[in-house]
């Protein structure tokens, strides 16, 4: 039997926060709109920020906020204010990356936990330790870690120290995220939330005397994507995470789609569960990852270096939400609000908290005056639709559509 384990969400805005927690989410991370390692992610007012901590305080799920960037001195001013406002608000935790903002948070909001970033690299016991002295509840371990070494920092700190660890998601080519290539190509500081991502690029070689003369790097004519890293996904090895002595499992994609944010948190509240009662996971639910927008799997440095993907940086990208349930009545009555168009006849699939993924071929539908309905158009229009099972809302319907 496995000790209880905590599933961190990823929350760009509302409504990925409520698909995580819809789907499964023991925990969820988001920004407000300053000092958080995602700038261009939806984030959250202020006045969001107090909606937030209340939802998911009144679904029992703790709500962490980040604090993670590298902080200038006019940042680092405005500070204390944001701090006192996250512990106000009853906000669980900060994630911090740097000493200056812990010992803020300390100082101004002692009641709001303290978890170290990833941006922080913690790569060892002793720094693992370090941070705990000075206050820490909780690390987040650097993505370079083996699970080996991971079972070492366990066993080297104290036991009061939780210890959180990336499972699934974009990977950084960088040491976990600091990185100077993106300010210096493009003048958008990584540091500060605001990578460009310059190591997906497609790059070639130009010779100094002739400008404009493209030369591939790689071995054909496409070019060569040289810094590409390949996404993690560590579904398929969740009881050795556990056994690990990790306490929580992270989920990147503060900037994806409330779609992916629905499905990979489904996918990973059914492994650990079937984890937690000593049974594989099912097949169905393993599935699921395939499902999102992604780039070639890995299980990231946990087993040994992960390899690069170098011969495209395209997204595996095969399925679309074409509408969201918001309501149904136990006959499978379904009021829908349509976001991609798709029409009757067409086969689909309906995916729903709790719910098998159940296929679905579309029936004649109805505009909300009750007249029949053959494609919805408009985008987010209301419209009805009967589905072969009751589906809880938030439930998504979705087409398999290549390269979509």
């Amino acid at each position: 039997m496995h000790h209880k384990i905590e599933l961190l969400a990823p929350a760009g805005d509302m409504e990925r926060l409520r698909m995580s927690l819809a789907y499964g989410a023991d925990a969820v991370y988001l920004a407000g709109n300053d000092f958080g390692m995602r700038a261009f992610a939806g984030n959250f007012t202020p006045e969001e920020m107090g909606q937030a901590v209340a939802l998911c305080h009144s679904r029992g799920v703790a709500i962490h906020v980040t604090c993670n960037t590298m902080p200038r001195n006019d940042e680092i001013a405005r500070l204390p204010e944001w701090l006192e406002y996250l512990q106000e608000l009853g906000v669980d935790a900060a994630i911090v990356a740097d000493v200056g903002v812990l010992s803020l948070l300390k100082r101004h909001a002692p009641k709001v936990k303290a978890h170290i970033s990833t941006q922080a690299s913690i790569s060892n016991y002793q720094a693992a330790r370090a941070w705990y002295d000075l206050g820490a509840s909780r690390v987040i371990l650097a993505r370079e870690l083996s699970l080996e070494e991971i079972r070492e920092i366990r066993a080297k700190v104290p036991k009061e120290l939780e210890m959180e660890a990336f499972v699934h998601g974009a990977m950084c080519v960088s040491y976990s995220g600091r990185c100077l290539l993106s300010n210096y190509m493009t003048g958008r500081d990584a540091n500060r939330g605001a990578c460009a991502q310059p190591c997906r690029y497609k790059y070639a070689l130009v010779e100094e005397k002739r400008p404009g003369e493209y030369f591939p790097i790689g071995e054909d004519e496409g070019g060569a994507f040289i810094m590409n890293s390949k996404d993690m996904c560590m579904i398929d090895h969740i009881p050795e995470l556990m056994e690990a002595g990790l306490n929580s499992l992270k989920i990147e994609g503060r900037a994806k789609s409330a779609y992916y944010a629905a499905v990979v948190t489904s996918a990973y509240r059914h492994a650990i569960d079937a984890a937690l009662a000593g049974q594989p996971l099912a097949q169905v639910w393993r599935d699921e990852v395939d499902k999102v927008s992604h780039r070639h799997y890995s299980t990231g440095f946990y087993f040994g270096q992960p390899g690069q993907y170098t011969a495209d940086a395209r997204y595996i990208r095969d399925w679309q939400v074409v509408a969201v349930v918001e309501s149904c009545d136990r006959n499978g009555k379904a009021l829908c609000s349509l976001r991609n168009k798709f029409s009757v006849g067409d086969a689909l699939e309906l995916i729903g908290p709790g719910l098998e993924p159940v296929s679905v071929t579309v029936p004649w539908m109805e505009d909300t005056d009750g007249l029949p309905l053959q494609e919805p158009k408009t985008p987010q229009m209301k419209f009805y639709m009967n589905l072969p099972v009751q589906a809880p809302p938030l439930s998504l319907l979705r087409a398999c559509r290549e390269h979509s």
